[in-house]
This record gives structure tokens, C-alpha cells and sequence, in this order.
């Protein structure tokens, strides 16, 4: 059925800071989504962070908050308008007061303006400069050099950090890749994991090992958290900063992403809070992820409680032990022990600690792995201030999708998507027959998407939109990479992908 999309408002947080204490540059905008957002109370601690690691007043860091609150619905109504267009986005200003909007067609800058952004005319859009990224990957993955890569979307190309500059511009000039979209960068940087000796509190693996909690969850009725996948794998038991019996690692990934989730007893109850060191905590409301340039703030075990921004969203790191796509880029310190802990921007959880360079005596750079992804691959719910979501119920007509080759299961809430399977794509080595079905919880509107990547862009080849959580996909397609958008297009729930490819 054919689809309308409302535009976006802004979330008004609850404050104590009024408008009128705030700086001439943090002023409401008078176009676009209402700026209704005067008043904000930022959560304990993180004001006194962002004044220590940003070097602001206290008011440039209220100032710099409430910015970053009224123009984030602004980003997310423009990416969507401009879809295949959108460049990236990101905040200027030391008080994140200007926010930039790339789009690779010159048209939609009045559109931008008028918003309240400032419009940027680049060669390439978000979605080219992802499957380049993917491209320098591959090139990369069997020569030495080039440990991290980014997209940059503030000059418009993929970034290769490299200790051996002059070896990875060979690689690259001799890969499938416009060699004017990526730009070689001499770096000693060379990230290692932190987990080597809650949110932010400490738990121990087997008897030596301790990294932090990320962010507490449930999956259906067991109580659990989430952390990095390097921390522990799958059976690996677990005690809490008291040294009491605490859980079970029942999943981990580990390279590739850095995610794991661990079931916990009955003498552990899961609670909306990140630790800011201080011996107060940070409510978790929500997950929705920041932009490019927004403040953020770790809480980790060894280091505690520290502040930066975010510098880069879709960063790849190669570990010893193999590479890590999909990360955060941030300028937020972290050391040993800080793995898995809580990165999260005001009152949003946004990712968990992987690892860094550098300490928080001199500085240093430290990624984390998006929350979302993490509750999406392993159907998670996320705790928040709010109150504990009821777990959702079992797909309605699961059965209905049985006998496929490849499952994978997750959970949406109203409005949102996500790519399968695990936020990437699949290749196809032969053409033939792909199908597809998606069931998911009674009452909830699910649609499903295959889409096909043509050298540039991820194009829609086939769709099912039924008004129903149930949909079924055929379509017979040549050798080539693929991927299934599922949508919910109204309601939250669980739900079950059933595939098959040629």
C-alpha cells in the first residue's frame, strides 16, 4: 500500500536551564520543526565532564546541549527528504550551533536553509561513500597497513589511517576504487581492545578478566546487560564488581562487529542508569542515535566518567584479532578495563566501548559499537527511564517461515527499520531465485524491502507492504550483493526473517 511519511518534531527534555540563560548563538529556530525546546536540565555529572574534556563555561556547555537538542529532529527530517541525495551531516561551532547538511544536488538548498542548516554541495553521497568504504575494506583485509578507516563526510571521502602510508596508497590505487574518494593519512594510531586485565560499572570474567557494563536490557522475561563482544564469548560466566555470582555470556560477536549480551541472576535487577564516576548516575530514556558532532560521554570502570564528540560514524578498526566495521570515531578517553562500558549522549544510549589509543592523562581516541545494532541482532529491549517495556511477544505467524536456509530475528519500534542481516548485506554468487517472508507480532504493520547495490547505490527491487506484520518476497535477480530492508511502518514488536538467496 503506498506510504506517507509525517514530518518529525523535536523531543522536549524537562529542564531547569531556561532559555535565557543561554548564549546569543544557541537561539530557537523560527522555521522547520517548533522550537519548543527552552528549557533542559542535563543529566548529573555531565555538565562538569563537558566543562573538563570540551574546555567550556558551564553556559557554553548548557548552550551547547540545548543546540544540539532543537536540531537534531531538524537533521532527521532532512535526511529523510533527501534520501539517495543525502550527503552526511554534522554540527560546527565549539556550542554545536550551526548544523551543515551535504546533499550531492544543488536543488535542495533552499530546502536546507530554510530548515535553519547550512547547505553543502559534495560530489558524493552518504551512500557512495559507505560502499566505498566497503571497497577499501576488501582491498585491505590481506595487506598490512591501514588499521582504521572512516567515512568523513565533512571532506567528502573515506578516510585510511596508515603507518605505512606510501603500502596502503598502493593497495588502494591497485583496488577497484576512485583513488580521489579516499585519502591515505600517515597515523601511528593503532587501537587495541581495553579488556585486557554498570552502565560503566565493573564485572569480571572467569577470574582474572574485567571489563564494564554497557546498558541493561531484557529478552523476554531474563534480565540481562549488554557489553563488547571481545570481553567473553558464549558460556563464559560471569561476577559483578562485589565479586557475587552475576551471569552467562549467551552470545558474543567478535570480530567483525563487537557485541555480546549476558544473562543475569535473579540477585541482579536491571536498572535505566549509566554510572558518571562521581556516585550518582545518568537516566537512559532511549536510544536514538546522535549526530555527527554531538557531545558524548563514556562511563567505564577503569577511567569513569569522561566527555567528548563524536567524530566519525561509520569507522572500521582492524584488531589483531580481526576487523571491526560499523563503528563510532570518538575523541572521548578510555583505558584497559573501560571495554563495554556506556557511551551515551544526554539521556540517549548510543553504543558500547570497543577500543582506542591514547589514556586519559594525555588524550587519546576511543570507538564504540552502535547500542542499536546490539538490540537488533539479538532481539533485545533496552531499559529505560520510562519504564521496562514489556518484553514483546513471539512472532504471531513465525511458523509461517520456516524451512529457510538463513533466519534472523529482532525487535522494531514504531517508525523505525533496520537492514538484514546484521545491519549489512549478503552476495549472491549465481543468479537465480531469491525469497524472502517476515512474520511478526499481531497488531504491528511490517513491510519488507530486497534491495540491490548497482555499483553506486542500494536500489529497491522488490517490495511487500501488506497492512499486516506478515510479508513474502520472490524475486529472480543476477549475481550481486543484496540486502532486506524491514520497516515497521506502525507499532513495535518482534519479528522473524526467513531467507533463501541463489
Amino acid at each position: 500500500m503506498p506510504r506517507r511519511h509525517a514530518a518529525i518534531m523535536g523531543c522536549v527534555l524537562a529542564t531547569t536551564l531556561t532559555a535565557a540563560a543561554v548564549p546569543a548563538t544557541a537561539q530557537p529556530l523560527t522555521t522547520g520543526v517548533a522550537a519548543t525546546a527552552t528549557t533542559m536540565k542535563p543529566p548529573p555529572g555531565m555538565l562538569a565532564a563537558m566543562q573538563r574534556d570540551l574546555h567550556l563555561t558551564a553556559e557554553q556547555a548548557q548552550a551547547r546541549l540545548l543546540n544540539e537538542t532543537r536540531l537534531a529532529p531538524v537533521e532527521a527530517q532532512l535526511r529523510e527528504e533527501l534520501g539517495a541525495d543525502f550527503g552526511g551531516s554534522w554540527f560546527t561551532g565549539d556550542l554545536a550551533q550551526n548544523l551543515v547538511v551535504a546533499t550531492t544536488n544543488k536543488e535542495h538548498t533552499p530546502q536546507i536553509v530554510t530548515r535553519g542548516a547550512r547547505a553543502e554541495i559534495v560530489s558524493r553521497s552518504l551512500a557512495q561513500l559507505n560502499a566505498t568504504l566497503q571497497t577499501v575494506e576488501t582491498a585491505l583485509s590481506a595487506h598490512a597497513g591501514g588499521p582504521v578507516r572512516y567515512v568523513n563526510v565533512r571532506t567528502n571521502q573515506v578516510v585510511v589511517l596508515s603507518d605505512v602510508p606510501s603500502t596502503t596508497q598502493d593497495v588502494i590505487e591497485a583496488s577497484d576504487v576512485d583513488p580521489v574518494a579516499v585519502r591515505v593519512v600517515s597515523s601511528i594510531e593503532r587501537p587495541q581492545l581495553l579488556s585486557d586485565l554498570v552502565g560503566g560499572n565493573a564485572y569480571y570474567i572467569g577470574t582474572s578478566e574485567r571489563c564494564s557494563i554497557g546498558f541493561s536490557v531484557t529478552k523476554g522475561t531474563q534480565n540481562a546487560f549488554v557489553s563488547a563482544g571481545h570481553c567473553g564469548k558464549a558460556g563464559d560466566t560471569t561476577s559483578g564488581f562485589n565479586q557475587a555470582d552475576q551471569g552467562v555470556f549467551q552470545a558474543s560477536t567478535f570480530p567483525d562487529s563487537d557485541y555480546s549480551w549476558i544473562a543475569v541472576n535473579d540477585g541482579w535487577t536491571p536498572r535505566p542508569w549509566v554510572s558518571n564516576g562521581a556516585g550518582e548516575t545518568v537516566n537512559v530514556a532511549g536510544s536514538r542515535a546522535a549526530i555527527e558532532g554531538a557531545s558524548v560521554c563514556r562511563s567505564g570502570s577503569t577511567t569513569g566518567w569522561h566527555c567528548g564528540t563524536i567524530q566519525q560514524l561509520n569507522a572500521s578498526i582492524t584488531y589483531p584479532q580481526g576487523t571491526v566495521s560499523g563503528l563510532a570515531r570518538t575523541n572521548v578517553c578510555a583505558e584497559p578495563g573501560d571495554s563495554g562500558g556506556s557511551f551515551i549522549s544526554v539521556d540517549q544510549a548510543q553504543g558500547v566501548t570497543s577500543g582506542g589509543s591514547g589514556d586519559c592523562n594525555s588524550g587519546g581516541v576511543t570507538y564504540f559499537q552502535p547500542v542499536n545494532e546490539i538490540l537488533t541482532t539479538y532481539g533485545l529491549t533496552l531499559t529505560t527511564s520510562s519504564g521496562s517495556t514489556p518484553p514483546p511477544p513471539p512472532p504471531a505467524a513465525a511458523g509461517t517461515c520456516s524451512g529457510y536456509s538463513r533466519t534472523v530475528t529482532g525487535t522494531l519500534a514504531d517508525g523505525q527499520s533496520v537492514y538484514q542481516p546484521n545491519n549489512r548485506y549478503y552476495q549472491s554468487t549465481a543468479g537465480g531465485l531469491h525469497s524472502a517472508c517476515l512474520a511478526g507480532s499481531g497488531g504491528v504493520d511490517f513491510d519488507l524491502y530486497l534491495q540491490k547495490w548497482n555499483n553506486q547505490s542500494w536500489v529497491t527491487v522488490a517490495t511487500s507492504e501488506s497492512p499486516t506484520a506478515n510479508e513474502k518476497i520472490t524475486y529472480t535477480g543476477t549475481a550481486g550483493y543484496y540486502r532486506y530492508r524491514v520497516v515497521s511502518f506502525s507499532g513495535s514488536g518482534a519479528y522473524t526473517l526467513g531467507y533463501n538467496a541463489p
